[in-house]
């Protein structure tokens, strides 16, 4: 059992009409000029982004907009909103939306006050030493950016495309306003890509070398159960209220840390999808069905009664009579075919609708490692050869 320090700040308003109480939380975290911070035109077009403008007008918050995020969030429009945010003094920053537009603004606070290149801190080279604070009205539930320090950036420029990360506790938002029926007209591969996102923000902290944390384990399994069993009526029926906020729960509490108490999280999986996600421009919920199963299958011989007990307690595999490889083997085809029954891909061939070449594989598994000056993992400490040889097996 590893220490642990556990720290979740944000303020949680869940249910219907959450976003009505927009204005009165930015005032109440000391907002008083804005950054309305949105996507592309489904806020504009559901009428949300109105009712939000409607609020803050009617409590004579001053704010800009600034919309255009997209999937994978781009460093240039990151740019773009620390120069209004520095031009228009702005002092807090509301995200509406959902992960991409949360890390987009998280960048802006990261940027703000930093007298370098933002771009520096998400190659991990600096630190910043002040933040904007950050608030958000939630739309799709799969990052769970809303109540993380992390934020994730794609390095549009020059042609670079660069998938980085940067965190800091600073940028857990200071309140999220998360009303499941913003998600009931959410797309069908949305909601899947946002379900499978959620079980691996979960998955990437349960598989560890870290047995001894039995209410920690037993928490995870079951989040991942009720994943499993609230997405499938979601998928059913995308306006059953009760599974939407199930879901919407859900996908926060993978990604605030409650399931990591304790032990050492692998998130090999995530930095291998990141440069999937960042040459092919793919969802990156798809693209961590793509290559689980094959960094699962490289892994496993790390920690056998791991897999064994995942397939048993939360694929729900009888493996009485099996070999530990063998439960191991029924537990990961287990979750393939549930990422399948949402219309996921297994592979990356599915995933891009073509064969990966070789030169592809080698210069996604070269930026993921630095150019070999960095691994990636703790189950297991993978090198570059690791992750060549796993985008081979899931291509």
């Amino acid at each position: 059992m590893q220490n642990f320090i556990y720290y979740a700040p944000t303020e949680v308003v869940f249910g219907r009409d959450a976003e009505s109480q927009a204005a009165s939380m930015i005032c109440k975290y000391g907002g008083t000029k804005v950054l309305l911070h949105y996507g592309g035109q489904s806020a504009v077009k559901s009428g949300l982004l109105a009712r939000v403008e409607a609020c803050l007008d009617a409590a004579g918050i001053a704010y800009v907009k600034l919309g255009g995020v997209r999937p994978n969030p781009r460093l240039s429009l990151v740019r773009e909103g620390i120069e209004i945010c520095r031009r228009e003094g702005i002092d807090f920053l509301l995200a509406v939306g959902g992960g991409s537009v949360i890390d987009s603004c998280k960048a802006i606070s990261s940027g703000c006050f930093y007298e370098g290149d933002v771009w520096t801190l998400y190659e991990h080279k600096d630190h910043a030493t002040k933040y904007l604070p950050i608030g958000c009205v939630l739309t799709i539930p799969a990052a769970g950016s809303e109540m993380s320090g992390g934020s994730v950036i794609t390095n549009d420029e020059h042609e670079q495309w660069l998938k980085k990360d940067y965190g800091a506790d600073q940028l857990r938002c200071r309140f999220a306003l998360m009303n499941p029926e913003l998600t009931f007209t959410l797309p069908a591969w949305q909601t899947a890509c946002g379900i499978t996102d959620m079980i691996m923000h979960t998955l990437e902290r349960y598989f560890s070398k870290d047995d001894d944390m039995e209410i920690t384990d037993a928490i995870a399994e079951a989040l991942i159960r009720s994943c499993m069993s609230e997405g499938r009526k979601v998928m059913e029926n995308p306006r059953d209220y009760v599974a939407r906020a199930n879901i919407m729960w859900a996908g926060s509490l993978a990604h605030n840390d409650l399931t990591g108490c304790g032990t050492t999280g692998d998130w090999a999986t995530h930095n291998i999808e990141h440069e999937l996600s960042a040459k092919f421009d793919v969802s990156h919920g798809a693209g961590l069905a793509a290559v689980w199963g094959s960094w699962a299958r490289y892994t496993r011989s790390e920690n056998l009664p791991r897999f064994e007990r995942f397939a048993r307690n939360v694929m729900g595999v009888d493996t009485a009579g099996m070999s530990e490889l063998e439960a191991s083997e029924a537990g990961i085809c287990a979750m393939e075919a549930f990422f399948r029954s949402l219309g996921m891909p297994t592979d990356i061939h599915s995933l891009i609708g073509r064969e990966v070449l070789d030169e592809e594989l080698e210069d996604m598994a070269d930026k993921c490692t630095n150019s070999c000056t960095t691994t990636v993992g703790a189950l297991k400490v993978l090198g570059k050869d690791d992750i060549v040889e796993i985008y081979r097996m899931a291509r």
